[in-house]
């Protein structure tokens, strides 16, 4: 397989875990307000409050993320090597150069944010910067070039709408019913066993899909990540580079201290590397990123 034929395959199952994703909410949502009664206008201001909730977050992330990072910006002469491979692969890809930070902590990581190309942040830590090497700095941030050139930071942010949506509409639905909201149900004979069915279903996705929506949003956040590996491939035609940093990061068991559950996927790697959650299926489920084994596996499976 070639890194193109890899970018292509793994651009497929995204874009099919997203239309899933997108399927799920429309159905279940639409089965919510069904089910109890209250009509499509509940599900126009859910999705109205998640939005705009969300809105100035999206605007701000870079900032945002920075502060909570406590990242300062990078300059050339300190990190010659982070400043010139990024200038090299922006220029290659045509893509404005990102502004460059660096995290002070000595555990090995690296993560892009901002709404847009011209708005793109890219931040490494210094202990990720000291102990690789050229070729291997190259492969991280082309990785991470590679979430911006993708737009991965403004797909995310609109699954976290979505996902915001279904949990507000859910909550609002409960809080509705155990108050004895005004239910505009259709009680003709012929529909009471319809509606009846739909109520019983109602209740099962109030309580399931703001958990069912979370895991899929960590799906589409693991498939993003083998996109980006692909795609920095593409962008440096050096398989071996990308390989190597990951391996070099698997190796390393410090968490990094900035990070949180909330940004954790925006890492390279998972940041969190003593929190795990769960064994076999459940712990990758709930995951951030996928296993740095099946990673790796998948780039050593591109030929030259």
């Amino acid at each position: 397989m070639t890194h193109y034929q890899l970018v292509s395959s793994n651009k497929t199952k995204s874009l099919l875990v997203i239309v899933g994703f997108v399927a799920f909410i429309l159905s279940a949502a639409y089965i919510m307000v069904e089910g109890f009664g209250y009509g499509l206008d509940l599900m126009g201001f859910a999705l109205i409050f998640a939005g705009l909730s969300s809105f100035g977050s999206y605007y701000f992330s870079d900032k945002i993320i920075l502060g909570l990072s406590g990242a300062r910006e990078a300059n050339r002469k300190e990190f010659f090597d982070f400043y010139t491979v990024a200038e090299n692969l922006s220029s290659s890809q045509k893509l404005p150069l990102p502004k460059l930070y660096v995290i002070d902590d000595s555990s090995m990581n690296a993560f892009a944010t901002g709404r847009d190309p011209e708005h793109a942040v890219v931040c490494a830590t210094t202990g990720l910067l000291s102990r690789l090497n050229r070729r291997e700095i190259e492969g991280v941030v082309a990785h991470e070039l590679s979430h911006v050139k993708n737009y991965d930071i403004r797909l995310m942010s609109l699954v976290t709408v979505l996902v915001g949506f279904i949990s507000l509409l859910a909550d609002w639905i409960l809080r509705m019913t155990y108050w004895g909201g005004d239910r505009k149900r259709n009680n003709r004979d012929g529909d009471s066993q319809i509606q009846l069915i739909l109520f019983v279903v109602g209740i099962i996705l109030a309580l399931l899909s703001p958990l069912i929506a979370q895991l899929i949003k960590l799906a589409i956040s693991r498939k993003r990540e083998f996109l980006a590996d692909a795609s920095a491939v593409a962008m440096t035609k050096n398989p071996q580079g990308m390989i190597d940093a990951l391996q070099k990061l698997g190796l390393d068991k410090e968490p990094l201290e900035a990070a949180n559950k909330a940004t954790a996927h925006l890492y390279v790697t998972n940041p969190l590397k003593n929190l795990h959650g769960g064994v076999g299926m459940f712990s990758k489920l709930f995951a951030t990123h996928p296993p740095l084994s099946e990673r790796v596996k998948a780039l050593k499976s591109i030929s030259n």
